[in-house]
């Protein structure tokens, strides 16, 4: 049976990194996987992935002929979110349109409709919305009755209550939801690329059967973990500051925060991905078990981060989960960097649990990669 050296030797550990760096640049696998990918993403998720609706259809049953239901149907067709008003010949045909998914909502004009405003009764018209892109039928609804609330405005100026209060944006002024996308998608992006690279590098010594030889070598299992943790960090810290400098010089978000603060968040979130990486890619046999095991720990990571829905309206339970995901941190730090100019205090209060993330993370990877090379 072989020892094993049990030193650290900084000459072995600068050939494992340059072996592993060559590994990543010299597969075109690991090419296409690790550093297409993220650069397409970035620019496809940030004008793809938003929550406002625009380019929407809207279908209209029209059974008066007097002013203000034409009024409305003009504010309709001028309205910006709104890419068409399909005219419908019946409440059938209204339902047929909504059935098909042909528009996201219908409006139902009774014949009485000017009649009784003119009357000063008001007047009701029924909205039809498609339950089954619930988020996107309650923002149209929500335009739809603002639209209806101006005009009401109009028929009766004296009964239009004055604003309560006067509503001032800060961070996002407009409410641009680019500048809310763009700085997640950054560390959504990082995420996956510093776990695929650490996910194919010992199941990439398994296919290539370099694997046995890395047995019998006196390289310890330290450098071992070290040397395959230090080829994700590099690159991972590199893409994400790539995809930062894409989201202040391409897309022209404000970056007011801290640069130095913000660096140390990203190498702290790289370093605590890489333990996770590296336990799923001593667990994987092949790389494309390993690419599979990447995206079944990403995918939930994301989804529970608070990048999609507030961790706070999450079940008690998912809300502890989210704290020992690295993204749901880093989050907080590159968004509030962006737009916010996070305090020092603040800043901190989200580095501190990286920091034991990726101690714990690296710590348990050491000792999965010391069993399976046992």
């Amino acid at each position: 049976m072989t020892t094993r050296t049990q030193y650290f030797s900084l000459v072995r550990l600068r050939a494992q990194f340059i072996k592993e760096v060559l590994s990543v640049l010299r597969d075109p696998r690991s090419r296409m996987v690790v550093f297409i990918p993220p650069l397409m993403q970035l620019l496809v998720f940030t004008f793809a992935a938003t929550l406002e609706v625009r380019n929407v259809d809207i279908a209209v049953y029209n059974q008066d002929a007097g002013r203000w239901s034409y009024e409305l149907i003009q504010r309709l067709d001028g309205a910006r979110f709104i890419s068409r008003v399909l005219r419908a010949e019946s409440k059938p045909q209204l339902r047929e349109l909504i059935d098909r998914g042909a528009v996201i909502a219908a409006l139902d004009i009774p014949a009485d409709f000017s009649r009784a405003i003119a009357a000063g009764h008001g007047g009701h018209a029924q909205v039809l919305v498609d339950g089954r892109r619930s988020n996107s039928g309650q923002i149209t609804v929500a335009y739809l009755t603002t639209i209806a609330a101006d005009i009401g405005g109009e028929v009766s100026p004296e009964t239009r209550a004055p604003a309560p209060v006067v509503v001032r944006n800060w961070f996002n002024p407009n409410l641009v939801y680019r500048w809310y996308i763009v700085p997640g998608l950054t560390g959504i992006l990082a995420l996956f690329s510093a776990l695929l690279i650490t996910s194919l590098s010992i199941a990439r010594e398994r296919e290539l059967g370099t694997f046995d030889q890395l047995l019998v070598s006196p390289t310890s299992t330290l450098e071992i973990v070290i040397s395959k943790s230090l080829p994700a960090l590099a690159i991972g810290t590199s893409l994400g500051l790539l995809m930062v400098a894409a989201a202040v010089g391409l897309f022209h978000i404000p970056f007011t925060g801290s640069f130095g603060l913000l660096l140390i968040g990203l190498v702290l979130f790289i370093l605590s991905v890489v333990g996770i990486g590296l336990m799923i890619s001593a667990a994987s046999s092949t790389q494309q078990q390993a690419i599979l095991g990447a995206f079944a720990i990403g995918v939930p990571a994301v989804l529970m981060s608070g990048f999609a829905t507030p961790v706070e309206n999450m079940p008690t339970l998912l809300q502890w989960l989210a704290q020992a995901i690295p993204l749901t941190h880093f989050l907080i730090i590159v968004e509030g960097s962006f737009l916010k100019a996070m305090p020092l205090d603040d800043i901190l209060n989200g580095l501190w649990p990286l920091a034991i993330i990726a101690l714990v993370s690296l710590t348990a990877a050491t000792l999965f990669v010391r069993g399976r090379l046992q």
